[in-house]
């Protein structure tokens, strides 16, 4: 059957899929858009298929509260080129993804992929768009927060961003400069207390046999080793722990001693942070 230029600029219209495409989908359902809607969405998941093993090290990293500041999300829907990821359809599709996540705050990325928008999943949305660019789509990153007030921070380039709860509500600015810390500096922790056992059992492991293969050690008490072994863990959480690193705005203080100066009472409840890079 003859298919009209305007009935293919229709089904782009309802799809975003190619000219061509539409065109070939609609000939293959005899004129039927609700079939033709389903070639496409069909021809998505195979080339989603096809692209399952392929490398995701582009996207947009989204950082975005509610709007009294006591819930927040961080998401990155990840894409193979820069290309793809500074396309405005690509950039719509992640805002799109970041509003479903704030008003639903989903409990883990699989929930999030099942939330609806425009009328189909989040999966679906993220699969139908694999296959109108050719590459693969994958939300690579979800995490939410709750907090008293939070802050968060996008840095310029938008592949990495970070939230970040405190106790209480604080000057925005002053939030905004621990989100700023926490996304340049990649703490793994808030404190040493609540640093995962893993991670401290990791570096003490590294730590004890730096140490052993040292022949300038050889001999030396065992209790000798081990605290030297403790003090550089301590290092390590001086460096890597929020509370203890040094705050980059200032280059003296420690986040802790910078966040006394804002309000004594403040604590840091909980963070996040997202890299593309990393």
């Amino acid at each position: 059957m003859e298919i009209k230029a305007v009935d293919v600029a229709k089904l782009r219209k309802m799809t975003g899929a190619g000219m061509m495409d539409c065109k070939k989908a609609l000939v293959e359902a005899d004129g039927d858009f609700e079939k033709a809607q389903e070639i496409i969405r069909e021809k998505g998941k195979l080339v989603a298929a096809k692209r399952a093993d392929r490398e995701t090290s582009e996207g947009s990293v989204i950082a975005k509260t509610n709007a009294d500041n006591t819930k927040a999300i961080l998401v990155c829907l990840g894409c193979e080129t820069d290309f793809v990821a500074n396309n405005a359809e690509f950039q719509t599709l992640a805002n799109s993804i970041a509003d479903a996540a704030i008003e639903n705050m989903p409990e883990s990325k699989e929930a999030l992929e099942g939330l609806s928008i425009a009328g189909q999943t989040i999966q679906e949305a993220v699969t139908q768009q694999t296959g109108k660019t050719g590459e693969k789509h994958v939300i690579a990153y979800y995490s939410k927060l709750e907090a008293p007030y939070i802050s968060t921070y996008i840095h310029i380039n938008g592949k990495v961003a970070s939230i970040v709860g405190f106790s209480k509500v604080i000057p925005a600015e002053a939030g905004r400069e621990i989100a700023m810390q926490i996304t340049a500096m990649n703490p793994v922790s808030v404190s040493k207390t609540d640093c995962p056992a893993h991670i401290v059992e990791k570096e003490l492991e590294i730590y004890r046999e730096q140490i052993k293969l040292d022949p300038k050690m050889a001999g030396k008490p065992e209790q000798m080793l081990e605290n030297i072994a403790q003090g550089k863990l301590a290092k390590f959480f001086k460096e890597n722990t929020l509370e203890e690193q040094i705050f980059v705005k200032d280059g003296k203080i420690s986040v802790a001693e910078y966040l006394k100066t804002v309000d004594p009472q403040v604590k840091v409840t909980g963070f996040a942070r997202f890299s593309l890079n990393d």
